[in-house]
């Protein structure tokens, strides 16, 4: 039986990576210097592509891959993919979506805060010990105004 090929095009988590390189025929682009010999020789044998934001399959390199049946980005958009060309061919594309929805939702949430608050502008004030010389003034004018009675 002929060995599965999966290109990826985008460095993967470790633990990603290993899984694939245990399972399949994995080839790494960035191991090939030039590009087009690496697809003469091996494009017939790869069925995969893996990519992420960064890095995903053009309408070349989908041309180059007779037998591309998915490309899978771990991310949230296909920017980086062809995706007319995919629809084509009949290749499947797959996304990470809904992956960091809270998170990005809370930082939101978080930066509002931050500017309404001005929690940044404070900070800066007194990591620049700011927060020394306004202290101080106001104690001598409390002084003075003591002084007084």
């Amino acid at each position: 039986m002929e060995s599965i090929g999966v290109l990826l095009v985008a460095q993967v988590i470790p633990y990603l990576e290993q899984e694939l390189n245990k399972r399949y025929n994995l080839y790494r682009i960035w191991d090939f210097p030039q590009k087009s010999q690496f697809l003469i020789q091996h494009g017939a044998s790869i069925r995969a592509v893996v990519g992420r934001s960064t890095a995903g399959a053009d309408s070349e390199l989908i041309d180059a891959l007779p037998k591309l049946e998915i490309i899978s980005s771990s991310s949230v958009c296909v920017d980086q993919i062809d995706v007319k060309k995919c629809k084509e061919r009949g290749i499947r594309v797959t996304i990470t979506p809904d992956v960091l929805t809270d998170e990005v939702a809370d930082l939101a949430i978080g930066l509002i805060l931050s500017l309404l608050r001005r929690i940044s502008k404070c900070d800066r004030f007194v990591r620049n010990g700011n927060w020394k010389h306004q202290l101080t003034t106001k104690v001598n004018q409390v002084s003075k105004l003591m002084s007084i009675f």
